[in-house]
């Protein structure tokens, strides 16, 4: 597969996100997933994201037994500090303190001597990004964590967390219904030379054209709390997934792989991280990265998925003030 940079940092073009591999879209199989990861390397994928967040730690400790022995063949990217109070919730914490206990506790559960990529999950509005990123350079010098990384920022707190410390990647959702981050956030990363990697590039697995209905997805299933899986956003987002299912079929691939081939597309340094546990998807979206899109089609996009056209919000009220700080 062909190979990306994020910063100095040398990664997959398609990275594998972990998050639904814990129970998040409902319940996942734990052995499936594990064989998924392993099977990663053989097609060329060696970008894996999780964070101690997912499955409250649950998540590293699955990927702990999948790379078991076979370390070096991964790239392995984690975060901190994204927290929910005891009645559910979201805040943060940047702590300096917070920051290196936090890394301690994920390298024990990942049984691992380093962090190839340790990112701030969720800016704490608290703390000065620069006490953060502070905390976050020592483990640097210790050699605990390679490269630093940032999620879901504005770009005034990404040119101050990279002043502190050179970031390697920011990471934000990114996807043809998501398309924020195209105003101010990778115009700074390419002027900064930071690499971009966004998340829920399938837009929730909503792009694929597999999710036709809310009565799909089990009740445990996070989107069914989400703005865009509400049963009238959701006819109105059908449309547009109907329209990327015959783009997909002129050019001879899925929905799923055109909507990453068009992240791909976006630039050298973005990479798109797309989360499954099933070791058949994960070579469906591998196969994306030797897609090529035609003028046509491209233009196609641009009309049918402008900036803003899906209806909702990405996420809810309450998590999305937490968002961009």
């Amino acid at each position: 597969m062909e190979r990306r940079k994020l910063g100095e940092l040398e990664v997959s073009a398609i990275g594998l996100g972990c998050a639904t591999m814990t129970p998040f879209y409902g319940e996942p199989d734990p052995a499936a997933a594990v064989e998924t990861i392993r099977c990663a390397p053989e097609i060329g994928i060696d970008l894996i994201d999780t964070s101690d967040a997912y499955g409250n730690g649950r998540n590293e400790e699955l990927i702990c037994r999948a790379v078991e022995g076979r370390r070096r063949r991964y790239v392995i990217a984690s975060k901190f500090g994204n927290l929910r109070r005891p009645d559910g919730t979201p805040t943060a914490d940047g702590r300096p303190e917070y920051v290196r206990a936090a890394c301690e506790r994920s390298l024990q559960r990942l049984r691992s001597e380093f962090i190839d990529l340790y990112y701030i999950h969720r800016v704490d509005p608290t703390v000065a990004i620069e006490e953060t990123v502070g905390a976050m350079s020592e483990l640097v010098s210790e050699g605990k964590v390679r490269f630093l990384g940032i999620s879901e920022a504005a770009a005034r707190t990404i040119r101050r967390a990279h002043a502190t410390h050179p970031m390697s990647a920011v990471q934000i959702e990114y996807s043809l219904w998501t398309r924020d981050v195209e105003r101010e956030i990778l115009p700074l990363c390419r002027e900064l030379e930071i690499g971009f990697v966004g998340y829920s590039p399938l837009g929730r697995g909503f792009l694929t054209g597999t999710v036709t209905a809310r009565e799909q997805l089990q009740p445990a299933d996070a989107r069914l709390r989400m703005p865009r899986f509400e049963a009238e956003n959701m006819r109105r987002n059908l449309e547009l997934v109907a329209q990327l299912r015959a783009l997909a079929r002129s050019e001879g691939c899925t929905p799923a792989q055109l909507a990453l081939a068009w992240v791909l597309s976006r630039g050298r340094s973005v990479v798109p991280i797309a989360g499954t546990s099933h070791r058949r998807w994960l070579a469906e979206n591998a196969a994306a990265a030797d897609l090529r899109i035609s003028d046509e089609t491209q233009a196609a996009l641009e009309r049918i998925f402008p900036p803003g056209a899906a209806a909702g919000a990405r996420y809810p009220e309450l998590f999305g003030r937490a968002l961009g700080l």
